[in-house]
Formats: C-alpha cells, sequence, structure tokens
C-alpha cells in the first residue's frame, strides 16, 4: 500500500541527517546567500559544538561574537523557556510584564534614559539612523532631507539596503541599487578626516562607528580616537553613533568596548578612556545566542524625538526577548566575563606572538580581550585562509576567514585558561602545516 508522500516526506525530515545530507539539502532548498565552512553542527555547550556525526570542536567564532556566554547556558534557556511558556508575544499594541523590567535594567547598566528594543543588529543601526535623522532636523535645526551622516570606509553595520548604500563591500552592494543618499564615507581611525568632514559641512546629523572593525579584519584604533572623536562630535554637536553589536557585552574585555558610564566591575576598564556614546547600538549577546534581541539606547534629549507610529517592530520588545536579554546581562555579570575576556585575551596575543615571531605563515596577530584576528602571509584574495580553516576543522577547532586573508578568533568567553591553551595548541599545529 503506498504511504501519503507528505508523510514519507514528514518521515524523512524527522530521522537524523548526515553531515552530507545536511549540506545537499541546504544546497538544493536554501538560497545561496552564505558560504559556509563544510561542517554541519547538531549539538552546543559551554565553548564546544558537535557535528552531526558527534566529533567536538572548539567554537572559535561564537556565531560572530552572539554566544558569548556559551552555547545553550542554562540560566538563558531556563529563563527563555519559562518565559515561553507563559507568553511569547502581545505585539506593542499591548503592554507586556516583561519588557519595562528589560528596559529599566538594561538603561541601569548602560547608563541612558530610555531603550527603543528591535531583534536584529541591523535593525538597530537603522533605528538609529532614523533617531539620528529626526534629532536633527528637530532638535539641531538641519532643513528637512538635507541631514548627513558620516561613516567609515570598510565599515560593516549589516546588509539591508540602507546600509549597503554606505558599504565599501562590492559583493554586498553590487546590482542592489539605487542607493541611500545622505551618507559621508571617511577615513577609519584618522581624526584629521574626521575634524574635516565636521568642520566643512553644516549638515552633518551623526557620526556612525565601530569601536573596533570587526568583519573589516578586527581593525583595534589607535587608544586616543574614540575619546577624540567624541569630543569633536560635541564640538560641532554631531551626535556619536557607537555600533556594538558586535564588540559589546564583555567581548574586548570590557562591558562595552566604549565602555562609558556602563556600571562594569572589570577592574582592566580604567586602563582605556571611557567614552559615552549619543546612542548605542547593541545586539548578537545581548540575545546570549538563544533569541534575536538588538536595542538602541539614548537619554532623553535625543530619544523623546520618536513619537507612536515613528518606529517599530511586531517582535520588538517581546516578553521572551525581553526575559532573553536579561538572563544574557546576568550572565555576563555574575561569571565576570569581561574580566575573563581580558585575561584571556592577553594570554591569546602573547602565545600566538610567540609563534608568530618564528612563522613565514602569519603575519601578526591583533585585538582586545577575545575578539582576535590572525593575517595570513598571502594575497587577500588567496585560498590560503580558507584552507587553514579547513584544517583547523579537521584538527578540532572551527574559525572562518574575513577578506580573504584574514582569520578571525572569538570564542565563547566562558573559556578556560587550560581550554583557551589547548585551542592555541591546535592552531599553531595547524599554521605549521601551511609554513613554508
Amino acid at each position: 500500500m503506498v504511504k501519503n508522500p507528505f508523510i514519507l516526506f514528514k518521515m524523512a525530515v524527522l530521522k537524523q541527517l548526515t553531515s552530507k545530507e545536511a549540506i545537499a539539502l541546504e544546497n538544493k532548498y536554501g538560497a545561496h546567500n552564505y558560504h559556509p565552512l563544510p561542517v554541519v553542527l547538531s549539538r552546543g555547550e559551554g565553548v564546544y559544538l558537535w557535528d552531526a556525526e558527534g566529533k567536538r570542536y572548539y567554537d572559535f567564532l561564537s556565531a560572530y561574537s552572539a554566544v558569548n556566554q556559551g552555547h545553550c547556558h542554562p540560566k538563558i534557556i531556563d529563563a527563555m523557556t519559562a518565559q515561553a511558556k507563559t507568553l511569547t508575544l502581545t505585539s506593542r499594541a499591548f503592554y507586556n510584564d516583561v519588557l519595562g523590567k528589560y528596559e529599566k535594567y538594561a538603561t541601569t547598566l548602560f547608563g541612558f534614559d530610555k531603550l527603543l528594543p528591535m531583534n536584529t543588529g541591523a535593525e538597530a543601526v537603522e533605528t538609529a539612523l532614523k533617531i539620528a535623522r529626526k534629532w536633527a532636523y528637530e532638535v539641531k535645526g538641519i532643513k528637512e532631507n538635507e541631514a548627513e551622516i558620516l561613516v567609515c570606509e570598510n565599515n560593516f553595520h549589516g546588509r539591508t539596503t540602507t546600509i549597503i548604500s554606505f558599504s565599501n563591500d562590492p559583493v554586498a552592494r553590487e546590482n542592489f541599487g539605487p542607493y541611500t543618499k545622505g551618507f559621508i564615507k571617511i577615513e577609519y581611525d584618522n581624526l584629521i578626516a574626521l575634524e574635516n568632514a565636521l568642520k566643512n559641512n553644516a549638515n552633518i546629523a551623526a557620526f556612525l562607528v565601530e569601536p573596533i572593525q570587526g568583519e573589516a579584519g578586527v581593525y583595534v584604533p589607535n587608544d586616543t580616537y574614540l575619546i577624540a572623536a567624541k569630543a569633536l562630535c560635541e564640538t560641532y554637536n554631531v551626535l556619536f553613533i557607537a555600533d556594538e553589536v558586535q564588540t559589546g557585552i564583555a567581548r574586548t574585555g570590557r562591558l562595552l568596548a566604549t565602555c562609558g558610564n556602563c556600571s562594569c566591575e572589570n577592574k582592566n576598564c580604567s586602563g582605556t578612556p571611557d567614552v559615552k556614546a549619543d546612542i548605542l547600538i547593541l545586539g548578537k549577546a545581548l540575545s546570549g545566542g538563544a533569541y534575536p534581541v538588538s536595542a538602541v539606547l539614548a537619554n532623553d534629549a535625543i530619544m523623546n524625538v520618536i513619537k507612536p507610529g515613528n518606529h517599530g517592530s511586531t517582535f520588538g520588545g517581546n516578553p521572551v526577548a525581553a526575559a532573553v536579554a536579561m538572563a544574557a546581562l546576568d550572565v555576563i555579570q555574575d561569571e565576570n566575563l569581561a574580566e575573563n575576556a581580558y585575561v584571556l585575551g592577553v594570554l591569546f596575543r602573547d602565545e600566538l606572538n610567540k609563534y608568530i615571531a618564528k612563522s613565514n605563515i602569519v603575519k601578526l596577530v591583533r585585538g582586545k580581550g577575545l575578539l582576535n584576528a590572525i593575517v595570513i602571509n598571502d594575497a587577500n584574495d588567496s585560498d590560503t585562509a580558507w584552507n587553514i580553516c579547513l584544517a583547523l576543522r579537521d584538527n578540532g577547532l572551527l574559525a572562518k576567514p574575513t577578506h580573504g586573508n584574514i582569520i578571525r578568533f572569538a570564542p565563547p568567553l566562558v573559556m578556560t585558561k587550560s581550554q583557551l591553551l589547548d585551542c592555541v595548541s591546535i592552531i599553531t599545529k595547524t599554521l605549521k602545516q601551511f609554513e613554508h
């Protein structure tokens, strides 16, 4: 007797897939907007991931720093599941009894008056741009439709239509025009370029900047860059927008890479000048890797330009997201993950530099906290970095190249010293296979 084809299909979907089968399904039925490393993951816990065949790996990407608290952290998962059993979504048509608690928690922790909840990092960036433009027209007095926003070359703030309009990445931009106007690109970590742009254009509303350019290859600016840039913005009455979607939530060894007036207990924070953003953008690890959560924070003088109907999101500020975000922030503080990221980051770069001193394949290591990258001694259009990542996978560690010859290393912040040293051993052992 022939079974119902749909039942046969459901049985096929529910069965445990091999890695080969899972990759074939994605290639056939999914849009090809990513080029994943060929490994199929089925389970995660702490700093580890397991593939469909049960092989264990160290995670050295942390879902682009979304999983700072480690995979499936029990406190975050418990908060998510408990709230999911009670109330998941109301939309913002009504109040819910979790959002206000989260907004108070986050604004108190980071030192702002107001929080506007969203879901993804790109959404939060778009939100910040809208707030900045509205502030420019209604508070600064720029003529409507003439506000411009300064951005940095080689930035990465997402891939929406507006954001790719000021991207340098040809892959993200090509054949997606016409592009949104109102953005001026300047060189990153160049205060002269910033000041020239500010003093020669009275229509500048804001300066949008990553404290560290992650996707571009973990470029760390000079120690004085951010604080001097903020001072210039204040001089010219321009909003300083810090995109900390990737660098925020303890990744760089501080609660925020800019830190500002946040209530961070990391004693190592004192060595770097504080910068208080006018608008702060958070995402990724705000979710603990469990549920899409992002946020834009600002003080009343800026945020109050947003009125009912100006901006919104059906899922933004939903009860599950709010519960998850509070638990994610609890874990960061309770487990001293900023301090751990600082200490292990110093150790990681010290150990890698010992190897690089006698290496022909690696030029340098750079980064802050546990956001680091190595630059491979080959052309940026070569496949060497990709092949190194394939070898790292074979040796039990998962990482991914960015911009051709750069490999980013960003493990979960719950990593221990012994685990980190084990990972350094895997990385150096793998690099030796590529030495000339």
